[in-house]
C-alpha cells in the first residue's frame, strides 16, 4: 500500500526522496525492520493472549528428557510469523505482482490448515487433529492453484538468453540486436551442471510434434508433489526449541539472494543464469518472511515459550515450496533443505524397516532410537540446544554450497 502512495507522489507531486520506494532493496530492509518488531513486540501480546486462550500444549509420553515440563506452553504460535510477515507485505510490496499473490495466498492457505489442526488438537482433545487425508487435500489444493498460475498466468515468463544481450559491452559501432525474448516456459535448473536447464516439456517429446502444449501434464503434478512434501518436512522438523524456525530462515534467506539475482537483468546476465522477470519483488516477500522467523526465534529459542504448531510448520513449508518453484530452483530442494530431507527420510525409513522386520521376524526393529532424527539424538542424551545449534550449523552449509550453485557448474 506504501509503495503505491509513494508511487504517486514520485511520478505525479514530484516529491523528492519518495523514488526511492522504487528500489527492492529499500522496500526489503524496511520489511525486514518491520517484521522483526512485529513479531518481538507484538509477539509477546500474542504469546499473553493464547495463554489467556488456555492454548497450551498437549504433550505425548515419549520418554524424552525435559518432555514434561513443556506442556501448556502456548502453541498456535505461527500466528506471529503469519502476522508478521504480512503486515510488511501489504505495506512494502506490489500487490499486483503475480508472484506476492501467490505468497500471499500461499501464507492464508496453509496458515489456515495449521490453524484448523491446532485447534482440533486443543479445543476438541484429539491428538491425532486433523485428518491426513484432509492435510493432503488441502496441500494438493494449494499445488493445484500454483502450478495452474504459474502455467497459464502471461504475467509469469522467463529469458534464457541473457548471455546475447551484452549489457557490460562497450558499443564500439551501431548495431542492431534481436529485442530480447521473454517466453512461456516450464524450464528449471539442474544444479552442478554446465548446460543446466531443464524443460520439463521435454519428458513428453515421445508423444510427437506439439507436445509442449501438454507439460502442464507434468508441471503440475511435480508442484503438488514438492508443496506436499516440503509442507510436511517443514512439519516434522518441528519437534524441539528452536528447530524449524532456524533451520527454515537459513533456507529461506538462501532463496531470497536467488531471487533478487533471477530478477535482475544485470545480475542474471553476469551470471549467466534464467532471468524471471518480476520475480525479485519477492525479495520483499522473502525479507519479511526471514524478520518474522528470527524475531519468532525470541520467542522459541530454548527454553520456548511459544510453539509454533502446525499453523507456523506448515506454513513455512509451502512458502518455502512456492518460492523454490517460482524462481526455478525447485531440484536444489533437496540440499538447500537438506534438514528437512532428512527428517521425512528418517521417519519412512524408520516406519518401514519396523514393518518390514515384524512381518519377516514377527518382531518389529529400529533404526533409529527414535525418529524423526532429532528425537534419536535425544534419546542418545545430547541436549536440545546442542541438536539445535548443529543442526543450524549444517543448515548453513547447506545453503552456501546450494548458493555456489550460481557459479559452480
Amino acid at each position: 500500500m506504501l509503495y503505491y502512495l509513494f508511487e504517486y507522489l514520485d511520478k505525479t507531486l514530484d516529491v523528492p526522496g519518495t523514488g526511492v520506494f522504487q528500489y527492492i532493496t529499500f522496500r526489503s530492509a524496511l520489511a525486514l525492520m518491520l517484521s522483526l518488531l512485529l513479531s518481538t513486540i507484538y509477539g509477546k501480546r500474542i504469546i499473553r493472549f493464547l495463554q489467556r486462550q488456555q492454548v497450551g500444549e498437549t504433550v505425548r509420553e515419549l520418554g524424552l528428557a525435559g518432555q514434561n515440563e513443556k506442556a501448556g506452553t502456548p502453541t498456535m504460535g505461527g500466528l506471529i510469523i503469519i502476522f508478521a510477515t504480512l503486515v510488511p507485505v501489504v505495506l512494502f510490496a506490489k500487490l499486483h505482482n503475480i508472484y506476492i499473490v501467490l505468497l500471499i495466498v500461499t501464507t492464508l492457505w496453509m496458515g489456515t490448515i495449521g490453524f484448523i489442526d491446532d485447534y482440533i488438537k486443543i479445543f476438541k482433545k484429539d491428538k491425532e487433529g486433523l485428518k491426513g487425508i484432509f492435510k493432503v487435500v488441502g496441500q494438493v489444493g494449494l499445488g493445484l492453484i500454483v502450478g495452474t498460475v504459474l502455467y497459464f498466468s502471461p504475467s509469469v515468463t522467463v529469458r534464457t538468453d541473457t548471455s546475447t544481450s551484452d549489457i557490460f559491452k562497450v558499443p564500439t559501432e551501431t548495431v542492431i540486436l534481436p529485442a530480447p525474448v521473454e517466453e512461456k516456459s516450464t524450464a528449471t535448473t539442474i544444479p552442478f551442471f554446465k548446460n543446466n536447464e531443464f524443460d520439463y516439456a521435454e519428458l513428453l517429446a515421445w508423444t510427437g510434434e506439439g507436445y509442449e502444449k501438454w507439460a502442464w501434464l507434468i508441471f503440475i503434478p511435480v508442484v503438488i508433489f514438492i508443496i506436499t512434501a516440503v509442507s510436511n518436512g517443514a512439519n516434522l522438523t518441528d519437534g524441539i526449541d528452536g528447530l524449524a524456525a532456524g533451520t527454515s530462515a537459513v533456507s529461506v534467506l538462501a532463496l531470497g539472494i536467488f531471487t533478487f539475482v533471477s530478477g535482475n537483468i544485470i545480475f542474471s546476465n553476469y551470471l549467466n543464469i534464467m532471468y524471471i522477470p518480476n520475480s525479485g519483488e519477492m525479495t520483499v516477500f522473502i525479507a519479511a518472511f526471514v524478520g518474522s522467523l528470527i524475531g519468532f526465534l525470541w520467542y522459541n529459542s530454548y527454553p520456548a515459550s511459544v510453539f509454533m504448531g502446525d499453523t507456523g510448520s506448515l506454513t513455512i513449508g509451502g512458502i518455502i515450496a512456492v518460492l523454490a518453484i517460482a524462481v526455478r530452483k525447485e531440484m536444489l530442494i533437496p540440499l538447500l533443505c537438506g534438514i528437512f530431507l532428512v527428517e521425512n527420510l528418517s521417519v519412512v525409513l524408520q516406519v518401514s524397516y519396523f514393518k518390514y522386520t515384524k512381518k519377516r521376524f514377527g518382531e518389529g526393529r529400529r533404526i533409529f532410537l527414535m525418529s524423526p532424527l532429532h528425537h534419536h539424538y535425544q534419546k542418545k542424551g545430547y541436549h536440545e540446544s546442542k541438536i539445535v545449534t548443529r543442526f543450524w550449523i549444517v543448515a548453513i552449509m547447506l545453503a552456501i554450497l546450494s548458493i555456489v550453485t550460481l557459479k559452480l557448474r
